[in-house]
Formats: structure tokens, sequence, C-alpha cells
């Protein structure tokens, strides 16, 4: 008689169905969940497996808010032009912006978060106790990264060279739910001290202070830019609804297309590395 194996199985505290019931972190998910659970609160209560204060709702919407949408950026010139392209396919063009969050744009929010992490490791059990303590060692940190040749995540913007309006709102709105922890400590520090180093003042952009905000609420440091993935979905969603009432896609395509110009092959020479993040 052949040998009986044991079924594998798979655990997992997320959804799960039955003949006529779903559950959901352990809830019932139509009766629980739905009208119930705002969408917010439920991503972070997927992340982490722990349902989320109010005030950490807040301050993680906040972020989502933050993050949705900046007009016409890389992300959503490439999801019109990919829609443009492929009408039939919004999967695809949603993705084409999803796959161009990076190191200068939305990237910014986990380089950020995982760099403040980095130098918060670095430093110990024995954190700043005052703005004086956050001060020296963002002092150290900034010169360390000027040495070292490498920029400081989250600090510059392309457009708001004089402040970026996100940066300040929700550090209030942190301050206020009494969750300004020391990675927006350190953070904030960072732009009070940097201008001694880099001899210039360079806004803190609001990719940054989201990753900032969203280390300080505990959430995986693998993760965040996933957050900032998903609220740029929706705001790449209202760029295609958009994109369907007051179409430019073929426009810039057309812009492009029309105004080549040939010139004579040029050999490749590697260049200086240059670029920074825009949060």
């Amino acid at each position: 008689m052949a040998e009986q194996t044991e079924r594998p199985e798979y655990a997992t505290a997320l959804g799960a169905s039955s003949l006529k019931k779903i559950t959901l972190l352990g809830h019932d998910l139509a009766e629980d969940v739905m009208g119930t659970v705002g969408f917010g609160e439920l991503a972070f209560w997927l992340a982490t497996q722990r349902r989320p204060t109010p005030g950490e709702t807040r301050v993680f919407e906040a972020v989502l808010a933050a993050l949705a949408d900046h007009g016409f950026t890389p992300t959503a010139i490439v999801t019109r032009l990919t829609y443009l392209s492929a009408p039939d396919s919004i999967q695809g063009a949603l993705a084409a912006g999803l796959l161009g969050g990076g190191s200068r744009f939305l990237g910014v929010t986990e380089d950020c978060g995982r760099f403040l992490h980095d130098v918060l490791t670095s430093a110990g059990d024995a954190l700043p106790a005052d703005d004086a303590g956050w001060d020296a060692l963002a002092l150290d940190t900034v010169r360390a990264q000027r040495e070292a040749k490498r920029f400081v995540p989250g600090l510059g913007h392309h457009v708001h060279k004089e402040g970026d309006p996100r940066t300040p709102r929700l550090m209030r709105i942190a301050a206020e739910e009494d969750l300004f922890g020391p990675h927006l400590s350190l953070f904030a520090a960072i732009g009070r001290v940097h201008p001694q180093v880099l001899g210039r003042t360079l806004p803190l952009n609001g990719a940054g202070v989201c990753g900032a905000a969203l280390a300080d609420l505990g959430l995986p440091l693998e993760l965040l830019r996933g957050f900032a993935l998903l609220a740029r979905t929706a705001g790449l969603i209202g760029q295609l609804a958009e994109e369907l009432r007051r179409p430019v896609a073929n426009d810039i395509f057309l812009s492009v297309d029309l105004n080549n110009r040939s010139v004579a092959p040029e050999p490749y020479t590697p260049a200086d590395a240059h670029g920074g993040s825009h949060g």
C-alpha cells in the first residue's frame, strides 16, 4: 500500500475563505471590516498585523495623501503614454508608472527611512535628549556624508527650493499625535544644521519626511517604498481618469516625435555621476 504523505500547510493570518465566510486578520471581512475599517487603517493593519491607533492612522494616511500625486512627474507621464499606446491595458499603464518609483522619485521615502534608521542604530541606546544633542548627531551625520561624497536622502527638491510644504505639516501632525519619534527628530535636525556643512540651505523634501514618519510608526523598513507606491497608485488612477477627459499623452508624444533632431554619433565616455532626490 502506498505510503500516505502529509498535506503541506501554509500558515497565514491574512485572508482565508470558506464556503460562507471570509476572514481577514482574524475578523469576519463582511461583518467586521467592510464599512467599518478605512482603507488606510486596513493597509497599516495588513502590514503590521496589529490594528493602528487613531493617531497612527492619521499620520499614516497623511503620508499617503502627501505622496499620492505631484502632477506631471515621470511616473504620471509614463502612465499616460503607456495608456496611449495600450488603452486595453490599464494594469500595464499603472504598472509602468509604479515601476518608475526609484531613487529620484518615490523611492526616497524608503531611502531616507533606512538612512535615518542606520544612523540611529549606530548611535546606540544613548539617543539625544534635546535639540542640541540632535543637532550634534545631525552635524556628524551630514559631515560624514559630505566626506564620503554621498547625498543625504530627503535633502533637496527640484521645485520646492524654499521649502516643501508637506514637511512642516507632517511634522505637526506627528507631534499632535505624540508620534514625533527619533527618525523625525534626526531628520528635523539635519534640516537645521546642514547649511553649516554644505554652505547652502536645502529643503527637507516630502518623500524624506514621509520615510521618517513611517519609520517612527514602526513599519517595516523594507516596505517603505511599498507604501509610497500604494499612495501613488491612487494618483496614477487619477492621472488616467483625467487622461480620459482631457488627454495630453498624444501631444507629449508628438512634441518629442515632431521635434527630434538628427545629430552625429558621439562615442560613449563615462560621465561623472549626478542627480539627487526629488521627493
